[in-house]
């Protein structure tokens, strides 16, 4: 039997025969949840049984709220997040993996930055402040490169703003996750410098539930996390078909308009998922990574405390998929 009929025959015996079970899913408009909007723009939430509804946030610094406070039943986020609340006493569980980090610096051409040494005293349109491209970007690339964010002119704004802002010329470089680098590179006149998963390759969107959910919704957080494999599946196998799926949610009508012409969104959008690491595993060495950064939130005063990055982990699902 086939590995998507398996995951949907358990989805469906782990749900029972009732009627479609509603979830709460947070997300965010990056190329790094694409295995939430495929799951749901191809049905297989639905397929495993489930009502789902996505609910959009601009950051996970707010979407993580909602699980804290019970509106949202599971997100997909970067785990600093989870890490960051479990400090302060909340109840959260990373149960599942979902992308490996992607970030790139791009910078104007007429920037004369070639390197990241280059950005001291330069203006950088970024995330939100503790955010984990915030985390990794203080605390690993900017840190390899002798430099702090107090040498830089930091501009903490959307992907969609920052990539305004360099076709504007309003700041010299951003650092960008997909599908933005691609729209940059584009849309601008713009070149790449870096990309932190080449150099420094860790654990960033993970599946993020509250214990009380994982608890008393155990069987539908399942169901998620099938669907979510399922849909990275497809990611890694048909990304022509993944892109045709989510397009719309990114580019508006079918072409992105360029200084060159018109490009098609959905050969934008699927470059744009070539370049990612989709994973629906947390492995030891991820979780290695995951300890790693925690020890960075606490040097940028993010964490007060250490946080067990072990005890917030719960991957009993992943082990039975790989039993």
């Amino acid at each position: 039997m086939a590995p998507s009929v398996i995951l949907v025959l358990a989805g469906t015996l782990a749900l029972g025969t009732s009627a479609a079970e509603p979830v709460r899913i947070g997300y965010l408009n990056v190329m790094d949840d694409a295995p939430t909007m495929v799951a749901y723009d191809a049905g297989l939430y639905a397929q495993e049984g489930l009502d789902p509804t996505l609910q959009l946030f601009g950051s996970g610094t707010d979407l993580i709220k909602g699980l804290v406070t019970g509106d949202l039943d599971v997100g997909v986020l970067g785990f600093t997040n989870a890490l960051a609340w479990v400090a302060r006493g909340a109840d959260l569980r990373i149960v599942g993996g979902a992308q490996m980090g992607y970030h790139a610096i791009v910078v104007r051409k007429d920037s004369g930055i070639r390197r990241v040494e280059d950005l001291k005293g330069r203006s950088l349109a970024t995330q939100k402040q503790g955010s984990t491209a915030d985390v990794v970007l203080n605390g690993v690339t900017l840190a390899q490169a002798g430099l702090t964010r107090q040498d830089l002119q930091m501009v903490y704004v959307s992907p969609a703003v920052a990539v305004q802002s360099l076709v504007a010329g309003r700041v010299d470089a951003a650092f960008l996750f997909e599908p933005y680098d691609r729209i940059a590179r584009l849309t601008a006149p713009v070149e790449p410098i870096y990309e932190i998963g080449q150099v420094w390759p860790f654990p960033c969107m993970v599946v993020i539930t509250s214990g009380k959910a994982w608890k008393e919704r155990r069987p539908v957080i399942e169901a998620v996390l099938a669907a979510q494999r399922r849909a990275i599946e497809l990611l890694e196998s048909a990304p022509d078909q993944a892109a045709a799926l989510v397009a719309h949610r990114f580019i508006p009508g079918s072409t992105l308009e360029t200084p060159a012409g018109p490009v098609p969104a959905t050969q934008v959008i699927r470059e744009a998922i070539e370049t990612q690491t989709f994973t629906w595993r947390i492995t030891p060495d991820q979780s290695s990574r995951m300890k790693e950064i925690a020890g960075l939130m606490q040097d940028q005063g993010i964490l007060a405390e250490p946080v067990d990055v072990e005890k917030v982990l719960d991957l009993s699902w992943q082990e039975g998929q790989e039993g």
